[in-house]
């Protein structure tokens, strides 16, 4: 077993996948089933398993916790690493996006998610950890594409 002298984080992905035209854009969010955040609206995604690809994590999470297959093309938005976003410890978290188009997916909460929900962009509950910030990142990137 190899020696590390740098403490690792744990690598999480996470899904802002849009719908809807630019003057009604949607984002489909999960109601948190468990803490941290319980009961707290977020982004559907969760940790990468040993071994897996990352992007394999992020469609698999959004198809455990939201019902929805997703196997278009999905965009990197960025990673998400600042100290104190996940109060479990050091947690990066990969961020893609895509836009489905005009018509909302049906959506249905999952595993550890409660609900499932497509929210309008211009009226965003707060959201649990870092993510009305990268809601508002994956929408410049979703927009520039």
């Amino acid at each position: 077993m190899p020696y590390y002298d740098h403490p690792r984080a744990a690598v999480t992905a996470d899904v802002a996948l849009f719908a809807g035209s630019s003057d009604a854009r949607k984002v489909l969010l999960i109601l948190r089933g468990n803490e941290p955040f319980v009961g707290s609206w977020a982004l559907p995604g969760g940790f990468v398993d040993e071994g897996e690809l990352v992007e394999d994590a992020a469609r698999r999470e959004l198809l455990e916790e939201t019902g929805v297959r997703w196997d278009d093309a999905l965009t990197q938005v960025g990673a998400y690493g600042d100290p104190g976003r996940d109060p479990r410890g050091w947690t990066v978290s990969v961020v893609w996006t895509a836009h489905v188009g005009d018509v909302v997916l049906d959506a249905v909460g999952g595993d550890d998610a409660a609900k499932a929900e497509w929210y309008a962009v211009a009226d965003l509950p707060a959201l649990a950890f870092d993510h009305n910030r990268i809601v508002s990142d994956a929408l410049d990137r979703v927009q520039s594409i």
